[in-house]
C-alpha cells in the first residue's frame, strides 16, 4: 500500500443514505477510459445492489489507466499490485457498510477485478469479467490462490471469440487460470467484438440475482 491514501473520483448509484447496508457492486473500467463510461449498464442491472463505479489513478491521453499495457516496456506486476493494493485500501472500509462485495470490469477492469479477488479471494462474493482478461502473478504472495481455490468463488467470464482487442495469449492464461481458480461461468457472443452487448448484460442481471442476491450455488 503506498503512503498516500488513494481518494479516487467515484460514481454512485444511490445517496449515502440508501446504501448502508445493501449488497455493493464495483465497476472497474477499462484503459483510457473513466468512471461514467460503465454507469451507462447500471439500469441494466438487479435494482437490489448499490452501484459505484471507479476512475483509474493514472491519467492517459484521453482517460485513465489502471497499469501499463503488458506488451508496453514500463509494465510491471509491480504496476498491478500497487494498483490493486490502492483499491482495496479504498474499497475496504467502504465494504464495511455493505452485505457483499461484487467486482464488475471490463477489457482491463476485468483485469483488476481478477487481481483483486486473488488479493482477497474471502472479500469478494463475485467478480463479473466482460472482454477482459486476467495477469500473471509472482511469488511474492500477493496473490492467494490457494486461498482462492479452496473457496472456488464464483465467475461470470463473456466474451466474444472475435475480439480484436484481448490476445490469444491473454484469452489462454484467463482461461487456464479461472479453471483452476475459481467456478467460472463462460458465455460467447457473436458480433459482439470488444465491447458489451444486451444479452450479455441479461445474463449479468441473472447470474447476480442467482449467485448474490439468493446465494445460490453455480
Amino acid at each position: 500500500m503506498s503512503e498516500n491514501t488513494w481518494n479516487p473520483t467515484v460514481i454512485w448509484s444511490r445517496p449515502e443514505s440508501e446504501r448502508a447496508g445493501t449488497p455493493l457492486l464495483v465497476l472497474l473500467h477499462g484503459y483510457l477510459s473513466n468512471e461514467e463510461d460503465l454507469m451507462g449498464l447500471a439500469p441494466m442491472l438487479p435494482d437490489e445492489f448499490t452501484v459505484v463505479s471507479v476512475r483509474a489513478p493514472q491519467a492517459l491521453g484521453p482517460g485513465f489507466t489502471w497499469f501499463p499495457l503488458m506488451q508496453d516496456l514500463d509494465y510491471s506486476f509491480d504496476a498491478v499490485k500497487k494498483s490493486v493494493a490502492d483499491l482495496w485500501a479504498w474499497l475496504e472500509p467502504v465494504a464495511k457498510q455493505h452485505s457483499s462485495v461484487s467486482l464488475l470490469g471490463f477489457s482491463m477492469g476485468m483485469a483488476v477485478a481478477t487481481s483483486l479477488l486473488r488479493h482477497q479471494p474471502q472479500a469478494i462474493s463475485t467478480v463479473i469479467g466482460l472482454s477482459g482478461f486476467a495477469v500473471p502473478g509472482d511469488d511474492s504472495g500477493f496473490f492467494k490462490e490457494e486461498e482462492l481455490a479452496g473457496i472456488k468463488t464464483p465467475m461470470f467470464w463473456g466474451r466474444d471469440q472475435a475480439d480484436p482487442v484481448i490476445t490469444h495469449d491473454k484469452v489462454e492464461y484467463t482461461h487456464a487460470w479461472a479453471t483452476e481458480n475459481v467456478h467460472v461461468t463462460k458465455v460467447l457472443y457473436a458480433n459482439m467484438l470488444h465491447s458489451v452487448n444486451a444479452q450479455e448484460m441479461a445474463h449479468v442481471h441473472e447470474f447476480l440475482t442467482h449467485v448474490v442476491l439468493k446465494g445460490a450455488s453455480v
